[in-house]
């Protein structure tokens, strides 16, 4: 049985986030078939959270310059320490994340938005 194959690229983020809007064109004029998945909406997937932090590392999956960052009070920012704190951050707070978090046809994880980046991922 023939069945559609699901876009390759599967790009997680806040539709009104900036970066992630530019990403969304980048890929949008290129003809590059993407899942969007809104993480304030749909919350960061658990699973896929862990293959983030071990690929990517929890640091580079903390938004510490925006927002909802400096909204936190100061002693729930100095507790994010490690991959389990910041796990259970980005679980409460998915605004936190930073943004894009990009699943390549490949597979391969990037985090944020560059053109050179992004034509990597799509080889």
């Amino acid at each position: 049985m023939n069945t559609p194959a699901s876009p390759a690229v599967v790009l997680y983020g806040i539709p009104n986030c900036d970066t992630v809007k530019k990403a969304r064109v980048w890929l949008a004029e290129r003809g590059v078939a993407v899942t969007f998945h809104d993480v304030k909406k749909q919350g960061v997937p658990d699973d896929a959270l862990g293959a983030w932090i071990a690929a990517l590392g929890w640091e580079a999956l903390v938004n510490r310059s925006g927002t909802t960052w400096r909204k936190l009070d100061e002693a729930t920012r100095a507790a994010v320490v490690d991959a389990t704190s910041a796990r259970t951050l980005l679980q409460g707070q998915p605004s936190a994340l930073k943004r894009p978090v990009v699943r390549w046809p490949d597979g391969a994880l990037t985090v944020g938005f560059s053109p050179e980046r992004f034509r990597q991922g799509l080889g």
